[in-house]
């Protein structure tokens, strides 16, 4: 295993990103959803972002966001990355990546091998895929919901396109999760938080200490 990809998304002060970028993370994800505890406006998004830039690749994750916000999240913020993490047809993400420069990442919730299936028709259209456990039901939010599912219906997974494992995710099983699923990229909320919405610089170090111990030691075996 090698060329480990690892994303801290939901970070939304500029304390956490230094943390976060110093621990030597490849990506940092800001949350446009103002539902969500991880939720940033665009002027502290602003911030954030430069502070990134040339650092780790910016993603700019939305909720069936019309084209007016992704115009305004693409010239203020310039992201690197769009995440759509809602109901976002296949058609909405073709036309996403036409109009917008970013690439584009859906994020689908899974809990069980079929659920896969439906990755292929955004395959085509988007340049990654991250599965993410499907929220509990009753809840507000799409994802960051510290869920997890099995992470072995991944493992041999063929797409075509890159695809990256998040849900429930922390310091404590990440090692075991890239080990089950054969993943190359990994992203994690609100596992590296004290509570919800509000990151822990400890907890952000130990995520990524303990996911390179993992990739080094996979390295090793093969």
């Amino acid at each position: 295993m090698s060329n480990l990809t690892i994303k801290i998304c939901g970070l939304s002060t500029e304390e956490t990103l230094a943390t976060a970028l110093d621990a030597g993370v490849d990506m940092i994800g800001l949350v446009f959803f103002p539902k969500s505890p991880r939720h940033v406006s665009l002027m502290d998004a602003c911030k954030l972002a430069d502070q990134a830039r040339g650092k780790a690749e910016i993603v700019a994750l939305t909720v069936d966001m019309d084209f007016d916000g992704l115009s305004r999240i693409n010239e203020l913020v310039r992201p690197d990355w769009f995440q759509f993490h809602g109901q976002e047809s296949p058609e909405y993400c073709a036309v996403a990546k036409s109009a917008f420069p970013q690439k584009i990442m859906k994020a689908l919730g899974v809990s069980e091998p079929d659920d896969l299936e439906k990755a292929r028709v955004y395959e085509p259209v988007v340049d990654r895929i991250l599965f993410d456990a499907k929220p509990p039901a009753g809840s507000d939010l799409p994802g960051g919901n510290g869920v997890s599912y099995d992470w072995t219906i991944l493992k041999g997974l063929d797409l075509g396109k890159p695809f990256m494992l998040s849900g429930g995710l922390d310091a404590a099983n990440v090692a075991e999760a890239i080990t089950r699923s054969g993943v190359s990229a990994i992203d994690a909320s609100s596992g590296v938080e004290r509570e919800k919405g509000v990151k822990d610089n400890e907890l952000i170090r130990a995520f990524v200490a303990a996911a390179r111990s993992a990739q080094v030691s996979g390295s090793n075996e093969q």
